[in-house]
Formats: structure tokens, sequence, C-alpha cells
């Protein structure tokens, strides 16, 4: 692929370097592991600073869709998910903001009665029947993740929204709801049956169990969400930052 930019056009340098990055990515040969050309041969090419060219890569590796390696080379990230805990977006608005296509392969509803745990996490004064939503999702070579959500009565939900759009999405436009605050735990576990089944993989292989705790502005819970993750297919990152006195 020839690399080339419109050095005449009104769109800043290093967003049309960041768009043509994510076509290059794109290409076989650098899904398969070839090393992207290096910062000072690029902006050579390109008729543009260094600079321009690192704050394009930066943004990628950012978003983990690049990865660098000291003293050999820029590369695309292998198959794995990555997720950060910072400034928490659905699952659907992660996957999209790293180029990840979603395949929904199961989606079901049903109104379940809920058990102790559910009871007191939405502080329901009895055990009314709730609304629990179980999707499993992936990319077009397998199903990864299986998450099972339960949502407090006091939103709304009927069970005729149209769920293939982002879930917050529908708790906003749909009822006025907005997701504010996740409060997360993370373990992990050997996979039984039920899950080795969903996700195809052996009974006993590790995942990851994600648990989302959400609130909106007041501080009230909307939804309890479990998430169960493939082990080979995702990396859950954290990053924090120590404040220095």
């Amino acid at each position: 692929m020839r690399l080339e930019i419109d050095h005449k056009s009104s769109v800043p340098l290093h967003a049309q370097v960041e768009q043509m990055l994510r076509t290059l990515i794109e290409l076989p040969e650098y899904k398969e592991g070839k090393f992207l050309p290096n910062e000072v041969d690029m902006a050579k090419q390109l008729g543009i600073s260094r600079n321009t060219v690192r704050q394009a890569i930066n943004r990628l590796v950012y978003e983990g869709l690049l990865v660098r390696k000291n003293g050999v080379g820029t590369k695309v990230v292998d198959k794995s998910v990555n997720t950060r805990l910072s400034n928490w977006l659905s699952f659907t608005q992660e996957m999209k903001a790293k180029g990840i296509a979603i395949k929904n392969y199961e989606l079901t509803l049903d109104w379940v009665e809920p058990d102790k745990a559910l009871i007191e996490f939405f502080n329901l004064k009895k055990a009314e029947p709730i609304l629990r939503m179980q999707r499993l999702r992936g990319n077009k070579s397998h199903p990864f993740v299986f998450f099972i959500s339960y949502f407090h009565p006091r939103i709304g939900l009927t069970e005729q929204e149209d769920f293939t759009r982002p879930l917050y999405e529908i708790l906003e436009q749909d009822h006025a709801v907005v997701a504010k605050l996740s409060r997360e735990e993370i373990s992990a576990l050997s996979a039984d049956e039920f899950l080795a089944e969903k996700l195809k993989v052996n009974a006993e292989k590790p995942i990851l169990k994600r648990k989302r705790y959400v609130f909106d502005p007041g501080n009230r819970p909307i939804e309890y969400n479990l998430g169960y993750y493939r082990a080979d297919s995702f990396i859950y990152t954290i990053e924090s930052e120590r404040s220095i006195q």
C-alpha cells in the first residue's frame, strides 16, 4: 500500500495519518505480524514531521490496536481484546472504539424472580419479577463473552426494545435513564459445562468473570451485569495514575 495524505485537505494531518494507519493495519500482512514502517521513514514518505506520525500512532496504541516494542518496531496487537477501566463504556462502544466488529450469537429475554443478592442490590421491597437479558457475543470467528444482565423494574423496560442497539443508548434515549457510574469485580474461574458450551472451550478451562454494578447520576442501581470471557481472547488492562505529593 502506498502511503499518502492530502496536504491541501482541511482535515488535520495527524487525523489523516491516523485514518491511513487504520486502513493499513487491516491488510493481511500486518494482521499476521509484519511491523509497520518506522516513524522516520513514514514521515519522509508523507512529507510531514515525525511528531505528527507519532501522534497518530500513539492514538492507536492507546486504543489497543498497535503495540510498540522498544528497539524493534510497531505492530498490530494479537487477536486478544483489551479494555480499560477509566472512562468506561458499554461493550458495544468498547469494541467499536477498537475497530472490532461484533457478532451476536444469541439473545434471550425473560422475566425472573430475583434472588437475595438482586433484591438487596436493587433495594426491592418484594421479590417482583425483573427482566433478565442473556447475550452471547464475539467476533466473526467465535463467541468470546457471555453476558447476563438484570434490570431494575423502575427503568420500565418492556422486552420489546431493539436490543441490537447499544444497551446504554436504549436506556437513555427510550427510557431517560442515564448510566453514570460502574463498579466492577473481576475474578477467574474454571468453565463449567454450561459456560464451556457457550464459549466453545473445554470444560475446566480458565475464564474471566466480570461483575458490573451500574448506577444512574443519583447513585440508584439500574443494572446488575455478569460477564464471562474466554481467557484466550480477552485481556483486561487496568490503567491508574499515582498522585505525587
